[in-house]
């Protein structure tokens, strides 16, 4: 039996309507995520902070991995933004809960304390990693 192209377009709205959920959905955790911390990553991403850079990359991986989890496993689209929704609020958390056992870490990012940011990314990444998993149970 072939398939036309046609059968093969079928699929093409419902990836549309994923995509631009977590495009969405992943612009709308950069601007919270940003709104949250006490420094303004993109001001010091641009003025050539590296430690900024890895901690909002390691923050955005972290909400990245649900999120395409919540892709993948979502039986609907509203499925899909309430694990999405989901993500993003575990991920704030994750910031909060670090924050409490590095209660400088927005100083030493500010400052380009690469250290800090490393530890910070791959706090974030492993809890998005974690996230991820748990959603495909």
């Amino acid at each position: 039996m072939s398939m036309s192209i046609a059968d093969y377009l079928s699929g093409f709205p419902a990836f549309i309507a994923h995509f631009v959920l977590a495009i969405g959905y992943l612009v709308a955790y950069i601007a919270i995520y940003t709104a949250v911390t006490r420094h303004d990553e993109l001001k010091l991403i641009r003025a050539g902070n590296i430690a900024a850079a890895i901690a909002l990359g390691g923050s955005i991986l972290g909400f990245a991995q649900p999120l395409a989890s919540s892709v993948e496993h979502s039986l609907s689209i509203v499925d899909n933004a309430l694990w999405a929704m989901v993500s993003l609020v575990i991920q704030i958390a994750v910031y909060l809960l670090i924050k409490l056992v590095f209660p400088n870490l927005n100083d030493r990012i500010s400052n380009g304390e690469v250290g800090p940011a490393i530890i910070f990314a791959a706090l974030s990444i492993a809890a998005g990693q974690i996230a991820a998993a748990a959603m495909s149970t």
